[in-house]
């Protein structure tokens, strides 16, 4: 007996979750079909609440219901500075630390030519009439150190340095708490390179 059209469509949607494959996608659609149609009405009603109530900030790029986010509108960050990141969750983590205090602009992906992704795909030039405002001081590129994130990294610094602006990139290294033994060879390498002198 073959399957409903209706659910094989729903294990299809499914599927474009990350790290969510065929059987899993399979065993959700069920589950919620079996178990818990109020969990999935309610999913269901507040996946449209979000695709209708979410914009992109005019200022940072990141999801907002309103034109400019509070984080954006805040006078307690330090306009001079402005951290790009690959995504809001990258942003998110960068708040965990409570090390940066200035404000951010979301790329919403990274250049990655094997997936059709280069810069104007990313809408670059929202970035650069950010940075070009007059008021910022420093470009902090906090993409991620992946193939992509480096040749994310290196197009924004050749494009921002172009404009007189100051980039910097975050540093990276041996984890804190890590221990040399169980870092691997690249990440150590890098540490090594990346060495402050000590202040005594």
């Amino acid at each position: 007996m073959s399957t409903p059209s209706s659910l094989e469509s729903l294990i299809e949607a499914l599927r474009c979750l990350p790290g969510v494959g065929p059987k899993s996608a399979q065993r959700m659609a069920y589950y919620l079909m079996q178990r818990d149609r109020s969990g999935a009405q309610h999913l269901a009603d507040t996946l449209q609440f979000a695709l209708a109530a979410l914009k992109h900030c005019r200022r940072c790029n990141t999801f907002t219901e309103v034109d400019i986010c509070e984080r954006c509108l805040s006078p307690k960050r330090d306009a001079s500075l402005l951290c790009v990141v690959e995504t809001p969750v990258d942003m998110n983590m960068m708040e965990q630390t409570h090390a940066y205090s200035g404000l951010y602009y979301v790329l919403m992906g990274r250049v990655s030519p094997l997936d059709g992704i280069g810069p104007r795909e990313l809408h670059l030039d929202q970035l650069l009439a950010r940075a070009d405002d007059g008021i910022v001081q420093e470009v902090i590129l906090a993409t991620n150190f992946t193939n992509e994130g480096e040749v994310t990294a290196h197009y924004l610094t050749e494009m921002l340095k172009s404009r007189g602006l100051r980039v910097s990139r975050i540093a990276r290294g041996v984890p804190v708490g890590g221990e040399l033994e169980y870092v691997d060879p690249g990440t150590l390498a890098q540490a090594v390179r990346e060495r402050k002198p000590l202040d005594i």
